[in-house]
């Protein structure tokens, strides 16, 4: 995957048709919204069953290749952040190239739910660097349900891309992919192999401590996770503490959910060290607002523009080279 370049006459032009035709921009969670809840399911092309990986590879269009993976938690309100970035992607990549972040990004989406209780826990889309990735946003089941425990099921799309995602950026470069996790709420406390079974259809036996798989999925990502301004638990310590005890400074809290495009984009500009904080606001000028502008970059002076240089290594990474799932 991830032919052809994004065109964005062609996105406005989609937008408009819909627009004026009165259609829902996420057209799959209408049409499984209008049918009972036992029948719904994920669309084949985003269904991580019996998945052997999915594949960021170079081509002579896009010889440098970065994966982007963008994974939204789509239970209660969190839905609606997908809806936001899918306003704004044509001006996310178009930053990415433009501003010289990345030669050739390629963007992989996908919707986390709960493995306990949602009908569509996990969807995993393919790596595209032109519209087909707005149509894989779209296709997105924003199921909106969630299990009440103040837990989603992170660890499980965590361990997905930590087994069955292959890039030629770390396989001939040795580079890094970026992982934006979107979220409000804790980790499972396990990582329950039945569900590994069910969803992903690996052949596991044993449950698994959800940090290791972060300590492996860190070692070929950068790994954020981000929690928009979305819910009750955005001020809640436990959250933070959660997720900077196995993330560090890769914990981004963010006022404004309408500025998720402007965060990623500051953010992989600062990681590849192509330009501080300071440059990447004014950069954002360019596609945000002054608020969402500023929300950015309270998110990323929290943490210190350091902390997002290549030479920030994350608490989980200090463990032993040879740990692995189990």
């Amino acid at each position: 995957m991830g032919h052809g370049k994004w065109d964005d006459d062609a996105y406005t032009a989609a937008k408009t048709f819909r627009a004026a035709k009165g259609i829902n921009a996420f057209g799959y969670t209408d049409k499984m919204r209008s049918r009972s809840r036992s029948e719904w399911t994920v669309d084949p092309s985003l269904d991580p069953k019996g998945v052997a990986a999915r594949e960021c590879r170079d081509s002579d269009e896009h010889a440098d290749s970065t994966p982007i993976a963008v994974l939204f938690d789509v239970t209660g309100s969190m839905g609606q952040v997908p809806q936001i970035m899918q306003g704004k992607l044509g001006k996310l990549h178009g930053l990415l190239q433009r501003k010289g972040y990345l030669a050739d990004p390629q963007l992989m989406f996908g919707g986390i739910g709960d493995a306990d209780s949602d009908r569509v826990p996990l969807q995993i889309g393919q790596f595209e660097s032109d519209n087909r990735m707005d149509e894989q946003l779209r296709t997105i089941f924003l199921e909106g349900n969630g299990g009440g425990q103040k837990s989603e099921s992170y660890e499980l799309a965590a361990y997905f891309v930590a087994r069955h995602v292959v890039t030629d950026a770390w396989q001939k470069r040795g580079r890094k992919g970026y992982l934006f996790l979107i979220g409000d709420e804790l980790n499972k406390p396990r990582l329950e192999a039945r569900h590994i079974r069910r969803i992903i259809g690996d052949d596991v036996r044993e449950d698994i401590d959800p940090v290791s798989v972060y300590r492996e999925l860190s070692r070929k990502w950068h790994v954020y996770f981000v929690l928009p301004k979305q819910s009750s638990y955005y001020d809640d310590p436990q959250i933070a503490d959660h997720w900077r005890d196995i993330l560090g400074q890769r914990f981004l809290k963010l006022d404004d959910p309408g500025a998720v495009c402007e965060l990623i984009a500051a953010t992989i500009g600062m990681e590849e060290q192509v330009v501080d904080l300071d440059q990447a606001m004014v950069d954002l000028a360019e596609i945000g607002s002054v608020a969402e502008r500023e929300a950015v970059g309270k998110a990323l002076v929290q943490v210190g523009s350091k902390a997002l240089t290549k030479s920030a290594t994350p608490p989980l990474l200090d463990g032993p080279d040879d740990v692995t799932l189990n």
